[in-house]
């Protein structure tokens, strides 16, 4: 239970069913770096503790700031470091909720983790699970849990999967749940309205170095090649002087420090591509054939794309993708999908 509104009627929905349950808070951050941003984690452990009381269910606040550092936050550090884009989310899933959390709550006898994801779980004839987007589409987060395997997804329960987000706050409002008008938070998977820019400037020193189109013009200076991520448009911090076109980083070298922007174009070089190869890979259930036709999507909300996958070893493959798709970015989760099905999923490591 984070204190939102999601996992508050996600707890509801569980107890309605008269399944024993039992809330807890994963305590990640407490902002101890004092980073600009709300990391409301006090009022979001009243919130949570507040529906608790009200569901009459036991709630319990589990210290995981120690493992959140050392699996969420440090992948998160080395992977903008190192020039990429990691996905801190995907992670938090992987690592923290179906991970150390699911590790603690076996220990103490608990047979299952439930979250307010946008997801469902689907039995299959043989006892396996598998994952279908949320049937809201627009709130859809199996995207999220690509990174997930067989063992977890077992453990999980999703009971929002069926509901839109209108009839989850209405739910809430019903019940007089405190979290029933709460916002949903924006920032970083548990760190609260944390702003991914603030963050890293907390921890990684500035490294200022040139920003260039691509012919070698220098067109001003950037803090630090680990503040910009491919296909960025806002925050660039060169203006442009051709109307109604606007600079978007195209490509960042680290062995020279220099940003690379140019005009958001089909041509632009380094801003579109159809093929790539991904890494890190893992399946939701069964592992895919050496060559299939499925889809991806490369981002968050955006629209699964029609690929051909291609494995060349039990770790990595290589995806063609039927249309040319914007700012595929290193570092960040590719989610394979065959229809609402999510297949697995991997981590970007080179764009063609």
């Amino acid at each position: 239970m984070s204190g939102g509104v999601d996992s508050s009627v996600a707890a509801l929905l569980l107890r309605r069913q008269g399944l024993p349950v039992e809330g807890a808070y994963m305590k990640n951050w407490i902002n101890e770096e004092n980073i600009l941003g709300d990391c409301p984690w006090r009022q979001d452990i009243e919130d949570a503790r507040a529906v608790a009381k009200a569901l009459e269910i036991p709630f319990r606040v589990i210290n995981l700031m120690q493992e959140y550092r050392a699996r969420v936050v440090q992948y998160l550090l080395a992977g903008y470091q190192a020039g990429i884009t990691p996905n801190p989310d995907a992670m938090c899933n992987r690592e923290m909720k179906f991970g150390v959390l699911l590790a603690l709550a076996n220990s103490a006898g608990f047979h299952a983790i439930a979250t307010g994801h946008y997801a469902r779980r689907q039995q299959q004839a043989d006892g396996s699970w598998e994952i279908l987007e949320g049937v809201d589409k627009s709130k859809d987060q199996s995207y999220f849990l690509a990174l997930l395997q067989q063992h977890q997804i077992a453990a999980a329960r999703f009971p929002l999967g069926q509901l839109r987000k209108a009839e989850v706050r209405k739910l809430a409002n019903a019940s007089g749940l405190v979290t029933a008008a709460k916002k949903d938070s924006q920032g970083i998977c548990f760190i609260g309205e944390v702003k991914m820019r603030d963050f890293l400037q907390a921890f990684v020193p500035d490294n200022p170095g040139p920003i260039r189109n691509r012919q070698g013009k220098n067109l001003g200076e950037h803090k630090g090649l680990h503040l910009y991520t491919l296909g960025q448009r806002r925050g660039v911090g060169v203006p442009s002087n051709t109307p109604n076109e606007a600079y978007v980083v195209v490509e960042k070298r680290l062995a020279s420090n220099e940003l690379i922007v140019a005009f958001d174009r089909l041509d632009t070089t380094g801003l579109y591509a159809r093929h790539c190869r991904i890494g890190s890979l893992s399946f939701t259930n069964k592992v895919l054939p050496a060559v299939a036709k499925i889809a991806a999507k490369p981002r968050y909300r955006a629209r699964a794309s029609p690929i051909l996958f291609e494995a060349v070893d039990e770790r990595s493959a290589m995806l063609e993708f039927e249309q040319p798709q914007r700012a595929l970015t290193p570092g960040q989760i590719c989610a394979l999908y065959d229809g609402e099905r999510l297949l697995g999923g991997g981590v970007f490591e080179e764009i063609f």
